[in-house]
């Protein structure tokens, strides 16, 4: 499983404004404590980095937040610079 799309850590490195940060729901924060004690996220400490700001956080964001830089910004800006990068994990 490879995570290519918009990460927690993400939300500050494309300084997305606030009106594209949602708040997470108390069920999406308890989501996120499940998943950090499963084993695949424990063994990948990338994922668990993420999973960690997103609870710490509890702010979250759809890959549709980044349309706020303009409609082609995904296709023509975030992701190829994602896969040039190799910003994937």
């Amino acid at each position: 499983i490879k995570w290519l799309g918009l990460r927690p850590s993400d939300l500050n490195k494309y300084d997305l404004p606030d009106q594209c940060r949602l708040s997470m729901t108390e069920n999406d924060i308890k989501t996120g404590k499940e998943l950090l004690q499963e084993a695949f996220i424990m063994k990948n400490p990338q994922w668990m980095k993420e999973l960690q700001i997103m609870v710490k956080t509890k702010q979250k964001a759809e890959i549709q937040a980044l349309s706020s830089f303009g409609f082609q910004y995904i296709t023509e800006s975030y992701l190829p610079r994602k896969l040039r990068e190799g910003d994937w994990i």
